[in-house]
């Protein structure tokens, strides 16, 4: 058993991460970050709670660019083929539940 302080966690450079679990080919992590990531589309499902810190999710959807702004107990759900990109607002921790090995 473990509990865990998302406010506490810093990362040394953004997307870092602490392994919170794996189970059923499925990775739970908590990130820290203060760049946005990348476009991308995940190799399965994902999702995103912001724990700590304002996230804006961009999305495609029917080809056009949206967005959300998602702050502390928001969750962002991307079923297969979303792509997207998480723009941190300043500092945010995030958990992130996705297959193993996505990107």
């Amino acid at each position: 058993m473990n509990f865990y302080r998302s406010k506490a966690f810093t990362g040394s450079k953004a997307w870092d991460a602490q392994h919170i679990a794996s189970f059923d080919n499925i990775s739970v992590k908590l990130h820290w970050t203060d760049q946005p990531y990348k476009w991308h589309i995940n190799d399965g499902q994902e999702v995103f709670a912001v724990m700590d810190g304002c996230v804006e999710m961009q999305y495609k959807e029917n080809g056009k660019i949206k967005s959300r702004a998602l702050t502390a107990g928001d969750i962002f759900y991307a079923s297969e083929g979303i792509e997207h990109i998480a723009r941190p607002q300043g500092v945010a921790r995030v958990l992130v539940i996705e297959k193993e090995g996505s990107v």
